[in-house]
C-alpha cells in the first residue's frame, strides 16, 4: 500500500479533483465546519459547562495537508494542527503546500502510523480524518488510539466514501468506480501500481454507515452520529469522547 501511494503522492490532489469531479472540496469544508463553524462558534471541548472552540487537533492520513490547511485557516491565535500520515511521499507533497502558504508556524507535518499514535493519552482537543481509516491496517486499534489521545469531550470527526442509501445511486456508483474511476485515475497518475483499481476495491468493503458507529462505541466513543453527504457516497462520522 505505500508503495501504491508514494507511485501516485505528485498526482493526488489533481486526481482528487478529476475524479470527485471537485466535490472533495465541499466535502473538506464540512468537516471544517463541523470541527470549527463559521463565525468561531464554539465546538469542541468542555470546560465545566463551557464548549470551548478546539486549539489542538490531530489530523491523521493528511497526505497532502488538504483538509490540515483548511483548518488552520479557522484556528484562533495559539492554535496548532499536526498533519500525519504513514506515507512519506504525500507529507513530502504536503509539506510543499504548508511552505508555499507560509503556515509552517502552524501546521507540524509528521510521520506517524494511526494504529499507534505517538502522543500522551489527552493531547488533542480534535482529531480528523479524510479518507484515511479504510486504508489502516487493523481499524479497531486505530480507533482505540485515536479515542485515547483525544481530550475528554474532544471529537473525532471522520470524512470517509461509505456506501449510498439508494439502490440506483449504488449502481451508478458502482459502475464508475469500478469501471470509469480507474482508467482515468490511472491515465492522470501514469500509474503502474494498481492503485486505482485497489481504492475502489477498499470502499466496497469498508463498514457502511451503521456498522463504523458501532466499531466507534466499541472504541469507546460516548456519543456517535453521522451525516450522509451526496447521497451517502461520503459520510462525516462524528464521535465523542
Amino acid at each position: 500500500m505505500q508503495r501504491m501511494f508514494t507511485a501516485i503522492a505528485r498526482w493526488y490532489d489533481l486526481n482528487n479533483t478529476v475524479l470527485s469531479f471537485g466535490l472533495h472540496h465541499r466535502w473538506k469544508r464540512q468537516v471544517l465546519d463541523v470541527i470549527i463553524p463559521p463565525g468561531g462558534s464554539a465546538c469542541g471541548v468542555r470546560s465545566g459547562e463551557v464548549l470551548a472552540e478546539p486549539r489542538y487537533i490531530l489530523d491523521i492520513g493528511a497526505g497532502t495537508a488538504d483538509l490540515a490547511l483548511l483548518i488552520e485557516s479557522r484556528l484562533q491565535p495559539g492554535g496548532h494542527v499536526i498533519a500525519a500520515d504513514l506515507n512519506h511521499a504525500m507529507l513530502v507533497e504536503g509539506r510543499k503546500k504548508v511552505a508555499r502558504q507560509g503556515r509552517r508556524h502552524r501546521i507540524t507535518c509528521m510521520e506517524v502510523n494511526a494504529e499507534h499514535l505517538s502522543f500522551p493519552d489527552g493531547s488533542f482537543d480534535a482529531v480528523t480524518t479524510g479518507f484515511c481509516m479504510r486504508n489502516v491496517g487493523d481499524l479497531q486499534r486505530a480507533l482505540q488510539e485515536i479515542q485515547r489521545v483525544l481530550k475528554p469531550g474532544g471529537r473525532f470527526v471522520c470524512l470517509e466514501f461509505s456506501h449510498p442509501n439508494r439502490a440506483w445511486l449504488r449502481s451508478l456508483y458502482d459502475w464508475y468506480s469500478f469501471t470509469l474511476l480507474p482508467k482515468v485515475g490511472t491515465m492522470v497518475a501514469h500509474d503502474t501500481t494498481g492503485v486505482y483499481e485497489y481504492l475502489p476495491a477498499s470502499i466496497r468493503t469498508f463498514p457502511d454507515q451503521e456498522t463504523l458507529c458501532e466499531r466507534l462505541r466499541q472504541a469507546g466513543f460516548g456519543e456517535v452520529t453521522y451525516r450522509n453527504l451526496t447521497g451517502g457516497i461520503v459520510a462525516i462520522h462524528i464521535g465523542t469522547k
